[in-house]
C-alpha cells in the first residue's frame, strides 16, 4: 500500500533524516586506515543513541536473509555493493567504503547511504563514485509531481550506461515512512512514463548502485547479507530520503 504524508509528517520524517546524516558523517569522519568497521558501527549507534533515535537496521529481518541484521550500519567495502555487515576488519589506505544508515524518531523514518575513499581516490574510484552520486542527483530530479517511478529508474540506468557501469538487477530504492521499506519498489532501471504516478506526500528511498565491472550480476556472501560484485569489480552506493512536493523534490536526509 503506497501511503502518502501530510506536511507535518514530512516535518517528522525530516527529523530522523537529520540524524541519520549525521550519523554518517560521523562515520565518514573516522573512516581511516587502521579503523574497524565495527568501531563505525559503535560510533553510529552513539549518534543515534544521543539523538534520542532508533536504528532501523539494527534487528531487521527481510525475506531474502537468513538471519535479523546484527549491526546498526551497513559497511560494504571494495567489491561488496551492498549490506556488508561491520566486522573487525581493519581500513586500508585505497579502501572504497560505502555507508548505509537507517533509523526511526518518533516513530518516523529516514534512509540514507554515501560512498568514500580511504586516503586519496584512484582516477577509477573517484569516477565510480562521482557518477554514482550524479545518478542519484538525476533521481532527485526526475522525482516530481506529474512523473513516474519509471522516470526515476530510467535516470538512475541511462546514467550507469551512460559510464559503463552495472547495477544489481533486483535491488533497488523504496518507500519509507513508518516502516523503513514501504511500497513502492523503485527499480535501477526501467521505462520512462511507466508505473505509479509521483505525488506529493509520496516519499521515497532512492539509491542507485554501481558496479564498476559494467555486470548486473553479484554473489550473495556466506554471512547471508553482504552482496558483492561478481567479477571482484569495485562498487559505490548512493541514496537519500526524498518527497514529493509542489515545490519540487525534498531531501530529507541532508546534514
Amino acid at each position: 500500500m503506497v501511503e502518502i504524508k501530510t506536511a507535518a509528517e514530512l516535518d517528522a520524517m525530516r527529523e530522523a533524516g537529520r540524524i541519520v546524516a549525521r550519523a554518517i558523517q560521523a562515520v565518514a569522519h573516522h573512516a581511516t586506515p587502521g579503523t574497524r568497521l565495527d568501531e563505525l558501527d559503535e560510533i553510529a549507534a552513539t549518534v543515534i543513541a544521543e539523538a534520542g533515535a532508533t536504528p532501523a537496521f539494527l534487528g531487521y529481518h527481510p525475506p531474502f536473509a537468513p538471519t535479523p541484521y546484527p549491526a546498526v550500519i551497513s559497511t560494504s567495502v571494495n567489491d561488496v555493493i551492498v549490506h556488508g555487515i561491520p566486522t573487525a576488519y581493519r581500513l586500508r589506505e585505497g579502501d572504497v567504503l560505502s555507508i548505509d544508515c537507517g533509523a526511526y524518531l518518533d516513530g518516523w523514518a529516514g534512509d540514507s547511504a554515501t560512498t568514500i575513499t580511504i586516503g586519496p581516490p584512484s582516477p577509477a574510484d573517484a569516477t565510480l563514485i562521482e557518477a554514482t552520486a550524479r545518478a542519484l542527483d538525476n533521481a532527485i530530479a526526475a522525482a516530481v509531481p506529474g512523473n513516474r517511478i519509471g522516470d526515476i529508474s530510467h535516470a538512475i540506468a541511462t546514467t550507469a550506461r551512460a559510464a559503463g557501469y552495472g547495477y544489481p538487477l533486483d535491488f533497488g530504492g523504496h518507500g519509507i515512512g513508518r516502516h523503513m521499506h514501504e511500497d513502492p519498489h523503485v527499480a535501477n532501471h526501467g521505462r520512462p512514463g511507466r508505473g505509479l504516478p509521483l505525488r506529493p506526500g509520496l516519499v521515497l528511498a532512492l539509491e542507485p548502485m554501481f558496479i564498476a565491472g559494467g555486470a548486473h550480476r553479484y554473489r550473495t556472501a556466506p554471512d547471508g547479507w553482504s552482496l558483492t560484485t561478481h567479477d571482484r569489480s569495485r562498487a559505490a552506493h548512493a541514496e537519500h530520503t526524498v518527497a514529493i512536493t509542489d515545490d519540487g523534490p525534498r531531501i530529507l536526509t541532508l546534514p
